[in-house]
């Protein structure tokens, strides 16, 4: 069944900074993620999906644009959607959808302030008709003065003061190390609690004469790591898995450089916290989707859920992203919806910014030439099972490629991982030097991806 127009809504959802194994349908017992797991019953949950860049703007970027955002210059988050790029947002617009957003967009992270309404001028040149951009959680909470929507709220309800000193005093502890308490605000007023409202206003009224496409981006479970108390005594005292311990030998100079000295007890509160802020966030997507259903438009959507990259919560001594492992690099991405066949787990590699012209083709679109990004929509279907045979994601301190079984990360010291993921998933053991023959094919594969023609 479709729209009238005879093509489907797309609902696009999407967390900041969710590693990929936080789910309970990826087996994750110990996070809660109901809404989530129906609507993997009901689609395809993707368990390879890699992000092209594991840090918030170039991701969203390379989603955006459907290139890999090492060409577009986007290798750290001082970094803009060039204006000559024409967004999938645009495409959807100029085919006669509506294209709404609520929440972060980070496509032009650099400008800070996003407008009382989320609808500064640069968002309708991206293609949204309908814009609510929302900061990020440090956005909003690191300025003296509101930014954004969400801040500007803040400040109405006479909680941006008590907001802005919680987090200076966060920021000035290093966001992490003894940083990680609960909110101090209410459920309610806690920024994805606002967002998920905002998108079920929004779909409590958008028109049905127009097919639509509606992205949906949460600030969470992005550190600090600071769920409303009323999520997090769900959590408090929970079992979470210990984080995975390796020594430097064969990490390179700078990664070790990043190692936090967290005990074991440190490590499951921040664990515990975020699992609480990931429960939310799955709170609001049922929301959302009830919205759909409450409209009569669940049967002519599509939704899609995905992250913009992982979080290393401790594994390797490591936290947040910006590195080249699989925690950081891996994202849930999960769609579901007409012509989609369910109930089904797939192994096919992906990469974050296919998902770009894949939304595109469901909606009708022809293809877009030249893009980096390729439209999977056939494991969609069931037609294909697999897609690509390599990923590639870089940021200005290393470029990798992964197959299903290997990774090779080359980084700007000059030193080079290679790991065997089928033997050695929690990448214990750099085994380059031990395997020159691997390292040199897999160089010359990371060199095709990265030649990037005038």
């Amino acid at each position: 069944m479709a729209t009238k127009s005879g093509r489907p809504n797309l609902l696009f959802i999407m967390d900041d900074q969710h590693r990929h194994d936080y789910l309970s349908a990826a087996g994750a017992t110990f996070v809660r993620t109901p809404n989530l797991d129906c609507l993997a019953e009901r689609g395809v949950r993707f368990s390879q999906c890699i992000t092209n860049a594991p840090v918030c703007a170039p991701a969203r970027i390379g989603l955006a644009s459907g290139y890999q955002p090492a060409r577009l210059g986007c290798l750290d988050n001082n970094c803009y959607l060039p204006r000559h790029i024409t967004p999938y947002y645009v495409r959807l617009r100029d085919a006669g959808y509506r294209v709404g957003c609520v929440g972060k967009l980070d496509l032009a992270k650099p400008d800070p302030y996003n407008g009382r309404h989320g609808d500064r001028a640069r968002v309708f040149g991206w293609g949204f008709t309908h814009p609510v951009e929302c900061e990020g959680k440090m956005h909003a909470g690191m300025a003296d003065q509101p930014r954004g929507p969400y801040g500007f709220w803040l400040q109405e309800q006479g909680l941006f003061e008590r907001f802005r000193t919680d987090y200076a005093a966060r920021g000035a502890r290093g966001w992490i190390e003894g940083a990680s308490h609960d909110s101090i605000l209410p459920e309610d007023a806690f920024e994805d609690a606002y967002i998920g409202r905002r998108a079920v206003e929004w779909m409590d009224t958008v028109p049905d004469d127009y097919p639509w496409h509606l992205f949906v981006s949460f600030v969470g479970p992005h550190d600090p790591f600071d769920p409303p108390t009323s999520y997090a005594e769900r959590y408090r005292g929970a079992a979470v898995p210990p984080a995975i311990r390796s020594n430097e030998e064969g990490k390179p100079s700078w990664v070790n450089a990043r190692r936090r000295d967290l005990s074991e007890d440190e490590v499951a509160v921040t664990r515990r916290q975020y699992c609480a802020v990931i429960e939310l966030i799955d709170d609001q997507v049922g929301r959302i989707i009830e919205a759909v259903e409450r409209r009569g438009m669940a049967e002519d959507t599509i939704v899609v859920f995905a992250s913009d990259h992982g979080e290393m919560l401790g594994d390797h001594g490591l936290y947040t992203k910006s590195v080249p492992y699989e925690v950081a690099l891996r994202v849930p991405l999960i769609a579901a919806g007409p012509g989609i066949a369910g109930g089904r787990t797939s192994d096919a590699l992906v990469e974050l910014i296919d998902v770009n012209p894949t939304l595109c083709g469901l909606a009708g679109l022809p293809a877009q030439e030249g893009l980096d990004a390729s439209d999977f929509s056939a494991v969609l279907t069931g037609d294909r099972s697999t897609h690509r045979e390599e990923a590639a994601s870089a940021l200005r301190e290393f470029r990798l490629v992964r197959t299903a079984d290997h990774k090779l990360v080359v980084h700007h010291t000059g030193e080079t991982e290679l790991y065997d993921l089928k033997n050695d998933p929690e990448e214990l053991e750099n085994v380059a030097a031990d395997r020159p023959d691997a390292v040199n094919a897999l160089r010359r594969r990371l060199q095709r991806r990265f030649h990037f023609p005038p």
